[in-house]
């Protein structure tokens, strides 16, 4: 869209090539697996991995197996999960906050949607094999979201590192392999669309007195005192992505790590708990700027009663009032997660 901006310029082309890479994986992976089972068909594949598990050890295996880790490194990069994440940083910060909140929300949600039916639907009969993918991903994604966030000075490249290290948390659901973790994904992305989209909202709200657009997490400072309401949402939303209590993004972060120690991953949950420690921190610090540093110049208002609903209502969502939304919640992802097994 801003086509004399080389960032932007930059975060297309980046996006086109690596897309065209990801999709031509994604595209052999499921050559691979057409070739060794026949069909293209859900439970065509199911039958096939099934039935691989009795005859382990011949060609037909290996053939399975490649076909298996190509489909998954292509459907990686499509949610952004490690390694294959590249593109998100230069990508969010690059594209009009506008295009940025979508990507950070529609795709992702559809690709992690996509994700949990092919593993589980398709490679069901192959979930020794794939959980050690996820995992992987799980874990990478959310060490690197939290360390390579700590070092960001722009809003929009540490909103794509939240959600790269958000993907490792909800990957944690997947990895569990059962309709609880399933469940739970589900749960999760509900939660953190709501916490992105509140978040991108605020960004929209960070205008210079010319109207331009500002993106520099310094340009927060002080924003308790010159935007008060704004600074509010912003470190609800901020809370909530670092999973601190009582806000709701704290029962997303339970309900897949709850997941995965009823399916005895116990050491998975375990380091995830601990490596969200360190994702805490760099919320933290947007916090402590908007709070306790020096006022930096105000932004000019924004006179859109739209986006300021919207702000609020998402803010109400992830603030504790959330949690009375969890019995329905609980019963429409439990009924979305069993009817794939």
């Amino acid at each position: 869209f801003m086509r004399r901006d080389t960032r932007s310029a930059e975060a297309g082309l980046k996006y086109f090539v690596l897309g065209a890479l990801a999709s031509g994986i994604l595209l052999y992976g499921i050559s691979l697996v057409y070739g060794f089972t026949g069909t293209t068909m859900f439970d065509g594949i199911a039958n096939a991995y099934a039935a691989d598990h009795l005859l382990a050890g011949e060609a037909r295996s290996l053939g399975l197996m490649f076909g298996l880790v190509f489909v998954f490194a292509g459907l990686a990069f499509k949610i952004a999960a490690v390694p294959f994440h590249m593109w998100s940083p230069d990508v969010y910060e690059g594209a009009p906050t506008p295009v940025t909140a979508f990507f950070a929300s529609a795709p992702k949600v559809a690709a992690v949607a996509l994700s949990v039916r092919v593993a589980v639907e398709a490679m069901g009969p192959a979930t020794d094999q794939w959980r050690q993918i996820v995992i992987f991903a799980a874990l990478a994604s959310i060490v690197l979201g939290a360390v390579a966030a700590i070092g960001q000075t722009n809003i929009k490249r540490l909103l794509a590192y939240s959600s790269i290290n958000n993907v490792g948390f909800a990957l944690i659901g997947l990895a569990a392999g059962t309709a609880e973790g399933v469940a739970s994904v589900l749960t999760y992305m509900t939660i953190y669309v709501v916490m992105t989209l509140g978040s991108f909202l605020v960004v929209l709200q960070m205008r210079d007195a010319d109207g331009q657009s500002v993106e520099s997490i310094a340009s927060l400072s002080g924003m308790s005192r010159t935007r008060p309401g704004l600074a509010a949402a912003l470190a609800i939303f901020m809370f909530s992505l670092a999973g601190i209590p009582p806000l709701f993004g704290f029962y997303a972060k339970f309900a897949v790590f709850q997941a995965a120690v009823h399916a005895g991953l116990f050491p998975l949950a375990v380091i995830g708990i601990a490596a969200s420690v360190i994702g805490a921190y760099y919320y933290l610090r947007v916090v402590k700027t908007m709070y306790f540093d020096e006022p930096a110049p105000a932004f000019a208002p924004v006179a859109n009663p739209v986006e300021g609903g919207l702000i609020a209502l998402t803010a109400i969502f992830v603030s504790p009032l959330g949690y009375f939304l969890i019995p329905a919640l609980g019963v429409w992802t439990m009924a979305a997660a069993q009817a794939l097994f």
